[in-house]
């Protein structure tokens, strides 16, 4: 397959898992300039050099081949050694004015059969879903709060391989934490036969983020301002879901980002539309 460069604007970064060929991988996301959804898998990003690591809302230049095993229309391999990262991301300043424009290029998905129906239709495995309600956030711990066995076997490939990524200070990448709790929004949708809940869990990166801040911050306090982020101030914005399906099971979807805009009022979305 050929190889091509494209400009990528990051929409997603989810929580690292371990790999059996790159010691830990995220998904990451995004969209091109033509408004179009693109995944990168696998990355090892925390194993990248700090010039290329980039940003939720920073535009990227890389070359980039079609999966040759994931068949995900959407589903790229990156080079990694190809990045390219702008200076800074997009900022939300005046109520995302620099985002706002790219974002309003994607369709967005009002309720999740709507997104069901676009994978079985046109094999769509990225859309953005905008919920009409959060009704919770439900947290779960994990079977097993540690890595297993296999898992650690993976991860200390990081420093078994010193030529993995020859710019990386390997000494300065920490083992990758396991999350000890899973993240699910239940969340309603608005259809012609009325509102419908569904759930799905949360992998974005930041939400893993947060937890350890909260966690560091407050200790065995950190439900508390953890949901109140998740349940109040997210629900406030005008949230979206960015949900993605995961390759080995094609009909599973995640909610690999949280999209979260300030809300507009009718006449500042018309004056967009306008401009």
């Amino acid at each position: 397959m050929t190889s091509s460069e494209r400009r990528i604007l990051i929409l997603c970064k989810t929580y690292p898992s371990p790999s059996a060929k790159y010691a830990e991988t995220s998904c990451v996301a995004g969209m091109d300039e033509d408004g179009k959804l693109i995944r990168l898998y696998p990355v090892p990003f925390r194993l990248i050099g700090d010039e290329q690591q980039f940003k939720k809302w920073q535009w990227i230049t890389a070359r980039l081949e079609k999966s040759r095993n994931d068949h995900r229309p959407e589903s790229h391999k990156l080079y990694v050694d190809t990045i390219g990262c702008d200076d800074r991301e997009l900022p939300p300043d005046n109520k995302w004015l620099a985002r706002r424009p790219w974002l309003d290029k994607l369709p967005v998905f009002p309720s999740f059969a709507d997104v069901e129906s676009a994978r079985q239709a046109e094999g769509t495995t990225l859309a953005l879903l905008r919920p009409s309600r959060i009704v919770r956030l439900d947290i779960t711990p994990v079977a097993s709060p540690t890595w297993t066995d296999e898992e650690k076997a993976k991860l200390i490939r990081l420093q078994q391989q010193e030529d993995l990524f020859d710019d990386t200070d390997k000494g300065s990448v920490a083992q990758l934490r396991k999350l000890p709790d899973d993240f699910h929004y239940c969340y309603e949708c608005e259809t012609p036969e009325g509102p419908v809940e569904r759930r799905h869990k949360i992998v974005d990166w930041e939400i893993g983020a947060l937890y350890w801040n909260v966690h560091r911050r407050h200790g065995a306090g950190w439900e508390k301002p953890f949901r109140e982020k998740l349940e109040s101030y997210l629900p406030a914005q005008d949230l979206i879901f960015l949900m993605g399906t995961i390759h080995r099971f094609p009909d599973k979807w995640l909610i690999v980002s949280l999209i979260y805009p300030p809300k507009q009022r009718p006449w500042q979305e018309l004056q967009v539309s306008l401009f």
